[in-house]
């Protein structure tokens, strides 16, 4: 084990710490006035059950940030494990959806097909949270496909889930 202090100077432990959880990877999707907008994240979280509450948590410092910020809606999509190119190209473009069979859920917001699950949302809350936001969504509606093993990201690379 390696122990140490969180501090501006070492960050990239901190990352690596971090990197040891793996967790699933989403693309976040909503409507701007100048057309869809998408954002790879690996920050997102079930909160409740009642009322269906979900989280995920934008970089205060992206671009696109103030593009989910200001939405009334966004869809979160739950990626498969053979979507890894997919996750890459809304990690550099947040206008990758060319060449996607998008259909319109609501609040016009883009959804995109074949994914293990989605969760179109309202947005219901934001917090401060340091270099990032927490995002609340309200969940309106939900969908899944249980026939897709999840694209997983751990120690800074994707992978996939086997079922032990």
């Amino acid at each position: 084990m390696t122990a140490f202090t969180p501090t501006p100077e070492n960050t990239r432990q901190l990352r690596d710490a971090y990197g040891r959880f793996a967790t699933g990877v989403c693309i976040v999707t909503t409507r701007t006035d100048s057309g869809p907008v998408g954002m790879t994240v690996n920050s997102f979280s079930s909160v409740s059950l009642d009322p269906a509450l979900v989280l995920w948590c934008p970089m205060k410092g992206s671009e696109r940030t103030a593009s989910f910020t200001g939405a009334s809606h966004f869809a979160i999509h739950v990626l498969r494990e053979d979507q890894g190119d997919l996750a890459m190209a809304f990690a550099k473009n947040g206008d990758a959806f060319a060449g996607l069979d998008i259909v319109e859920g609501m609040g016009g917001v883009p959804l995109l097909p074949d994914c293990c699950a989605r969760f179109e949302c309202e947005a219901a809350g934001q917090h401060e949270a340091g270099d990032h936001l927490i995002q609340v969504g309200q969940v309106l509606r939900a969908e899944f496909n249980s026939e897709f093993a999840p694209l997983i990201f751990a120690g800074g690379a994707f992978g996939g889930f086997n079922a032990v």
